[in-house]
């Protein structure tokens, strides 16, 4: 599994640059980066979008399609990192939603969860369900997209 560290290395070394948008992960993939000496030097924010109202005010994604496609789903994991990726201005941008439980939401499990790697002209999402407490699908989810990013990069 890779990790901050490796991100923050590679990132440096390859000159690219990394922002975020956040739903159910709160902010905790953003602060796992920061966390890392040097990150300033590639990552250049990020948005933590966790009601619909700021998915539309914040990232411009409109009422139709939140309407259409409910935010836990693999259409607006892309859209979450395809919107922030233009706004922040970034070579990647990851972007998370989904349900970390433990209620059912939308008709989505707990554990049901979207991750979104926007880059170049191309948005890859990728599906998964977790299991565990709120705090271990977000863990699960965070050390999920460092091991994508590395695979996209390479």
């Amino acid at each position: 599994m890779a990790t901050a560290q490796e991100i923050n290395a590679i990132f440096r070394e390859k000159g690219f640059t990394l922002g975020s948008v956040e739903s159910f992960t709160g902010g905790k993939f953003a602060s796992e980066i920061v966390s890392i000496p040097g990150a300033s030097h590639f990552y250049k924010g990020g948005f933590i979008t966790y009601t619909n109202e700021e998915k539309n005010r914040l990232l411009g994604i409109s009422w139709d399609d939140i309407d259409k496609y409910g935010v836990i789903s693999q259409e607006m994991a892309g859209l979450m990192a395809s919107h922030a990726r233009a706004l922040l201005n970034v070579d990647y941008c990851v972007s998370f939603t989904g349900n970390a439980g433990p209620d059912v939401m939308e008709g989505k499990k707990a554990g049901e969860i979207y991750i979104g790697i926007s880059y170049q002209d191309k948005c890859q999402v990728f599906a998964y369900q977790f299991a565990g407490s709120r705090e271990e699908v977000q863990k699960q989810a965070l050390e999920t997209s460092f091991s994508l990013l590395l695979q996209i990069i390479f």
